[in-house]
């Protein structure tokens, strides 16, 4: 019997509606509208793809993007200089610095820059140290993770308990996907190059988050029976079928092991769609934290 197929577009299409409605009720009430900075430096065609996206996004449910696009050759206190000035800025409430940065930008410093509660990425060090501390909730959890535990509860996939499998330790996924798991009272193992007998520990997940990057390195042979896949990897494989001469697909062998797992996400059109969604929602909260903050400066 194959698997659920977990329809991550349709899903963040629902959200996005919500959060078009709150975006318009906010302006009524309140008028105020959303604001997301986005701040791209360099040439990177990925990041401007992404980028575009996100301001399309922005438009389709009401917030207000605010798009800089910067040479390759900005340097760390030009940069800098603009995060500061977007700080400022009242009608800002996100700012978002896409990754990854030119080599010679010290990126662990202008995350740092970004202002807390503006920090809608949720990669700032406080946010992550919180993130990774029981008992403490972020102000912002970075978007991929959060759309990853979105899709399981939309599956309705019992977290705690569950033996889960986080293939990848990257900052922007791998780890702040564990750490919400662990938050979520999963037994979490985090899988990278050096793990041992990987396939056998891969085969013990209920859960599995491939977040690795190598194109279908997951097989079916990999997945326990029933298990559900959250696959976050985006690869470009040859396919001469494709006007491309491409065609996109994830970390996992998906054709394989969607006839093995109880659920699974298809790439595209699963995680991707959820993430921008995500981002939508935090910059929506900072507007509602920083009108919060307003009353409260005003009684």
């Amino acid at each position: 019997m194959s698997a659920t197929i977990i329809d991550g577009k349709a899903i963040a299409a629902r959200i996005r509606g919500e959060i078009a409605l709150s975006v318009a009720e906010l302006a009524a009430q309140h008028n105020l509208r959303p604001g997301l900075a986005t701040v791209l430096v360099g040439d990177n065609p990925a990041s401007h793809t992404y980028v575009k996206n996100k301001r399309k996004a922005c438009a389709e449910v009401g917030i207000e993007s605010f798009g800089y696009e910067l040479p390759a050759t900005t340097t760390q206190d030009e940069l800098q200089a603009l995060v500061r000035e977007l700080n400022a800025r009242p009608d800002v409430h996100g700012i978002l610095v896409q990754l990854p940065l030119p080599p010679h930008i010290d990126e662990a410093a202008i995350l740092s820059t970004v202002e807390l509660d503006k920090d809608v990425d949720g990669f700032h060090p406080i946010n992550i140290g919180r993130l990774a501390m029981k008992g403490r909730k972020p102000l912002f959890v970075p978007a991929t993770p959060t759309g990853v535990l979105r899709l399981l509860d939309e599956m309705q996939m019992p977290i705690s308990g569950a033996n889960a499998v986080v293939l990848g330790r990257s900052n922007i996924v791998g780890m702040p996907t564990a750490l919400l798991l662990i938050g979520r009272d999963a037994t979490v193992t985090v899988c990278h190059s050096r793990t041992r007998d990987l396939p056998d520990v891969v085969r013990r997940a209920d859960i599995l988050v491939a977040a690795v990057g190598r194109a279908q390195m997951v097989k079916a042979n990999w997945i326990k029976p029933g298990a559900v896949i959250i696959d976050v990897g985006t690869n470009s494989i040859p396919d001469p079928a494709s006007k491309k001469g491409t065609r996109l697909v994830g970390d996992v062998d998906f054709e394989a092991a969607k006839e093995v797992a109880g659920a699974i996400t298809p790439v595209p059109g699963g995680v991707g769609p959820m993430t921008i969604c995500m981002l939508l929602e935090n910059t929506l909260k900072a507007a509602r934290m920083r009108l919060d903050t307003t009353v409260q400066q005003e009684k």
